[in-house]
């Protein structure tokens, strides 16, 4: 499993997006990227980092950052999410863990004294140049956005 740091190049990925439109990170050179993992679509807490992006997503933008959302749920499954609950950014279908593997976010996870595989929730800022400037490793995720805008100021 890589485990990237600051200052690294952020790993290139292609994958689906909840629309089936290809997407690519390599799509976003020149821009700034908030790249967020998520476990899964429409559960509490991801529900609440999702809408956390969502709410301040303009303000996002005006900063010049775009949103993407990863998780290994499929098209389907974030199509609907995004339906649910109007969330205005790419959510990246994962379903052959690349990515994940690539960030470093799939490894062991404990829930109620069970351990298992899955995401390991965390954000990175990719700066214009495909650089990491920053990783959120605890997010809060009822304020995952303002974590974010407290890190640019």
């Amino acid at each position: 499993m890589a485990t990237l740091k600051e200052g690294d190049k952020a790993p290139d990925f292609t994958a689906k997006d909840q629309n089936g439109k290809t997407v690519s990170l390599a799509d976003f050179k020149g821009k700034n990227v908030i790249l967020y993992f998520y476990p899964k679509d429409d559960t509490p807490g991801c529900t609440a980092e999702a809408c956390s992006f969502r709410d301040n997503y303009q303000s996002m933008l005006s900063k010049g950052f775009q949103v993407i959302g990863v998780s290994t749920d499929n098209e389907k499954s974030h199509k609907k999410f995004e339906t649910k609950y109007n969330l205005p950014f790419p959510l990246i279908a994962d379903t052959d863990k690349s990515i994940v593997e690539a960030y470093g976010v799939w490894g062991e996870k404990n829930m109620f004294g069970r351990k298992y595989m899955g995401t390991i929730r965390k954000t990175f800022l990719i700066n214009a140049a495909g650089i990491i400037d920053e990783i959120i490793n605890k997010v809060d995720t009822e304020n995952s956005s303002q974590q974010v805008i407290d890190l640019l100021q």
